[in-house]
């Protein structure tokens, strides 16, 4: 009997982490002139848990990582240059609108402080957003060698560190919580127009 109990226990855990698994497609990393531009649709759905914390006001960010490396046979591969975006998912009652803010940079520290906001009527025209990466421009290739290869790397994560710390304690160890995924693809320095 115990044993049966802990066989279902496997099941339901292992049910609930492959419904908040999230998967990279259709990753395409192109050099247009001197600039990477890289487009991938994220897939994954948002388990109860966090769409009950959307609808209390608690703010979601999304991070989006691309590291651009030149690969070398005689060494590590060389980091040639890093980029961040993150995405503010929140919801806001009084307009009963969905709202998403994109920063360059991680914690939105950006030299810059340039930001861009868009409302949504729905979540699902929200994450659809968010889902959907489009010829973000991740490097400047000006002074890149002819022949030599380079690697994007891709990375999405929902950010659990800016999360409100009763919701980080809570969310620590929580499948439901947990929306990644990483890819990588090839380039090749030569320019396609």
């Amino acid at each position: 009997m115990l044993l049966l109990q802990l066989a279902l226990a496997l099941l339901l855990g292992s049910a609930a982490y492959a419904q908040s698994a999230a998967e990279l497609q259709q990753l395409r990393a192109d050099r247009v002139g001197n600039e990477v531009l890289v487009s991938a649709n994220v897939v994954f759905d948002l388990p109860p848990v966090v769409e009950d914390a959307l609808a209390k006001g608690i703010p979601l960010y999304f991070l989006i990582e691309s590291d651009l490396l030149q690969e070398r046979w005689y060494w590590y591969d060389k980091k040639f240059s890093t980029a961040q975006r993150q995405l503010r998912l929140v919801y806001q009652p009084l307009t009963r609108r969905w709202r998403i803010n994109v920063t360059s940079g991680a914690g939105g520290d950006n030299a810059l402080g340039l930001s861009l906001s868009q409302s949504y009527d729905t979540l699902s025209e929200a994450l659809a957003t968010i889902k959907q990466i489009s010829r973000w421009k991740v490097a400047e290739l000006s002074d890149a060698e002819a022949a030599a290869k380079y690697r994007v790397e891709l990375r999405f994560r929902l950010d659990l560190g800016q999360l409100p710390r009763p919701f980080q304690i809570g969310a620590i160890g929580q499948s439901e919580w947990d929306i990644q995924t990483s890819g990588r693809m090839t380039l090749r320095a030569e320019s396609s127009k």
